[in-house]
């Protein structure tokens, strides 16, 4: 057991060794001769790796600094990240700290509540992002399936389907959509009797032998369309995309979770329950993929570049296998299905119009 004594006395330590009590030092003070401990506390009060000096005046500044220092910390140790609370942070300590430079004259604290400000911004543009909406705008926030990174990796892989589907019509180019997304990652995927049959109804095994014939799709060995068509979710099969390999020159890349969340984006707007209803085509649920993929935030179709609004007929129409004449009619049966608002206008030979409100947590946000 240690003993104890006056000052300067020696105590043993634990492993019987002595121990000498260490000299007590005195606080260096910070510029200004303020000390850089805080004694009330009986710690060090920190903030951004700052000592919060303990006299420091306004009494609020102090409070409001070791407080700061504590949310930060504390954020830190959630378990999940949050965008919103990350940007208040922030912003409570641009405006302490530049207080504090105004108390003090400290330069330093005017930079590092400059440097706060700018992560305040970074940080609500990357929230508004991640749930579609503008910056300090108002409406609701609406809970989004793709953030606008995901919402231009999902406009890549639509453009390859348009270019390069190995047939024009529709019902292979939604098969060609889907199978695509499952395989992109590692030019393989697995895929159920449910999945085809709920993509392409009566269609699924002349398209599937269609795309295997073609090339474009390797069932496994002894594996033919009809067997797919049986295989049950515990044992899927595994279709091969050959130029989807890796050891191909590959069209597009990214993550492991990115790809399952398109993949997912895609199979909530083709199996829709508004459009199943209807009986939706492919060529009417390829339509339904194109316009939320090339959606604003607030639903528009389409950017706001120089052709103005909307989205270009002839590109539509060749993403789902129709003729640019005949978009109205499937924009019309989307309508029906409440996918898109009743004011779609298809002159000039551009598609407008905008998603309905139902839709918006799937826009691309353009």
């Amino acid at each position: 057991m240690p003993t104890s004594g006056g000052p300067g006395a020696v105590g043993v330590a634990e492993s019987g060794a002595p121990s000498v009590p260490r000299a007590r030092s005195t606080p260096r003070p910070r510029p200004g001769g303020v000390p850089a401990r805080s004694r009330k506390a009986g710690r060090w009060a920190k903030v951004a790796q700052r000592i919060v000096p303990d006299d420091l005046q306004p009494e609020v500044l102090r409070v409001e600094l070791t407080e700061l220092g504590d949310a930060f910390r504390a954020y830190q140790r959630r378990p999940e990240p949050d965008l919103a609370v990350l940007a208040e942070l922030h912003e409570r300590k641009a405006r302490a700290f530049a207080l504090w430079a105004d108390v003090t004259g400290d330069t330093s604290l005017r930079e590092e509540a400059d440097r706060a400000a700018a992560a305040a911004r970074t940080t609500r543009e990357m929230d508004a992002n991640r749930h579609g909406v503008p910056v300090g705008g108002g409406g609701p926030v609406v809970e989004r399936l793709l953030t606008r990174g995901q919402g231009v990796h999902v406009r890549s892989v639509l453009e390859h389907v348009r270019a390069d589907s190995p047939f024009p019509e529709a019902e292979a180019r939604l098969a060609v959509l889907m199978l695509t997304l499952r395989a992109a990652r590692a030019g393989t995927g697995n895929v159920t009797g449910q999945d085809l049959s709920g993509w392409l109804q009566g269609d699924a095994e002349r398209v599937l032998q269609a795309l295997a014939d073609a090339g474009w799709l390797l069932l496994p060995e002894d594996v033919t369309a009809d067997d797919a068509l049986m295989s049950r979710p515990e044992e899927p099969t595994q279709v091969t995309v050959p130029t989807l390999i890796p050891t191909q020159p590959r069209p597009f890349f990214f993550g492991k979770v990115t790809r399952a969340r398109l993949s997912g984006w895609a199979q909530k707007v083709v199996g829709d329950r508004k459009l199943r209803k209807k009986k939706a085509g492919a060529a009417t649920r390829l339509l339904a993929v194109y316009t939320a993929a090339h959606s604003r935030p607030d639903g528009r179709l389409g950017g706001a570049g120089e052709d103005g609004d909307g989205l270009a007929l002839d590109t539509v129409a060749s993403f789902c296998g129709l003729r640019p004449e005949e978009v109205a009619e499937h924009a019309g049966l989307l309508v029906a299905a409440g996918w898109l608002e009743e004011e779609v206008d298809t002159s000039g030979e551009r598609l407008r119009g905008r998603l309905a409100e139902r839709v918006l947590p799937l826009s691309g946000l353009l």
